[in-house]
């Protein structure tokens, strides 16, 4: 790829959530600031809603890196399951053995049991829930037992759902009311603002440099507004965009992203106003560039060797 071409030790603008890469914009370390906040004064059961591609998956993992020293944690990625299955998968994050032979009642005691010795011991358990619309409505009541489990002073489990804007929408259903009563503080994760985008390509540059020489001011002033622009300072938008604007200045052996390069990844990036023009169209129009004006253009292949 063109790691070597920018000095760069892995590639920065991966839309998997790194958390080596957490960026603590103005309302992502709000967010997480409440959470750890209401969370270590025992809070039960607490929501963050965001919008899609704004950075809840990371913000999650940087949630239990942040809470791993202090107390048990469990993660649940996928919710999308049966009343039972969510519990056999809570189980298996506690590190309970437990068979599918067992009935539900039998499952929940050896859950409950696990976290009264957790608090006999003075371990707080945390469980965070993610992509939490997926929850099926008849998966919800085994989320309100679970909130069930208490001592006289404290809650033996601390639940925290992440979901897209849906999840409120589900949990504004009459039939589950119940377990909307008992989030006791919400949130909303947004887009970063715009005039932040910049400090972001650089924080994320920073972070796969290969050495302290790196330049991270690869994006001209111009490139940096058109992103956040385009992305409205989506986190995901705007990895999307960078990675393929730093594809295109490699392929013309230049260290700068100019306006161009973030116009001719706009024009080819679905989930922006502007439509695509077709798969890999941003390079397939860059090589015919280069051939017009007897460049030689490296192949997709070199590219990303």
């Amino acid at each position: 790829m063109y790691l070597g071409h920018f000095s760069l030790r892995e590639a920065p603008f991966s839309i998997t959530p790194d958390t080596d890469f957490y960026f603590a914009h103005e309302g992502a370390q709000a967010t997480l600031n409440t959470l750890l906040v209401a969370l270590r004064s025992g809070e039960g059961f607490l929501k963050v809603v965001g919008e899609l591609g704004c950075g809840k998956t990371v913000l999650c993992r940087q949630l239990l890196k942040t809470l791993q020293d202090e107390c048990v944690t469990a993660y649940i990625p996928n919710p999308d399951m049966g009343p039972d299955d969510l519990l056999f998968a809570l189980a298996a994050e506690l590190g309970l053995r437990v068979s599918h032979r067992q009935h539900r009642h039998q499952v929940m005691t050896a859950i409950g049991q696990c976290l009264l010795d957790h608090a006999v011991h003075g371990r707080r358990v945390v469980v965070c829930i993610d992509e939490a619309q997926a929850i099926p409505v008849r998966t919800v009541e085994s989320l309100r037992l679970l909130s069930n489990l208490e001592t006289e002073k404290r809650k033996l489990i601390q639940l925290v759902l992440l979901g897209q804007p849906d999840l409120d929408t589900k949990l504004a259903r009459p039939e589950i009311r119940q377990l909307l009563q008992r989030i006791t503080f919400s949130e909303y994760l947004g887009p970063m603002a715009t005039g932040t985008v910049n400090d972001y390509l650089r924080h994320r540059l920073a972070r796969a440099a290969n050495n302290e020489h790196t330049d991270l001011d690869v994006f001209t002033p111009e490139a940096v507004q058109r992103i956040a622009e385009e992305s409205a300072g989506v986190p995901r938008l705007v990895n999307i965009l960078a990675h393929k604007c730093l594809m295109l200045a490699y392929g013309e052996g230049v260290h700068r992203v100019s306006l161009q390069h973030v116009a001719w990844a706009v024009a080819d990036t679905p989930g922006l106003i502007r439509p695509a023009r077709g798969p890999l169209a941003w390079w397939r129009w860059l090589r015919g560039r280069n051939r017009r004006s007897a460049v030689p253009a490296r192949t997709a292949g070199e590219v990303y060797e």
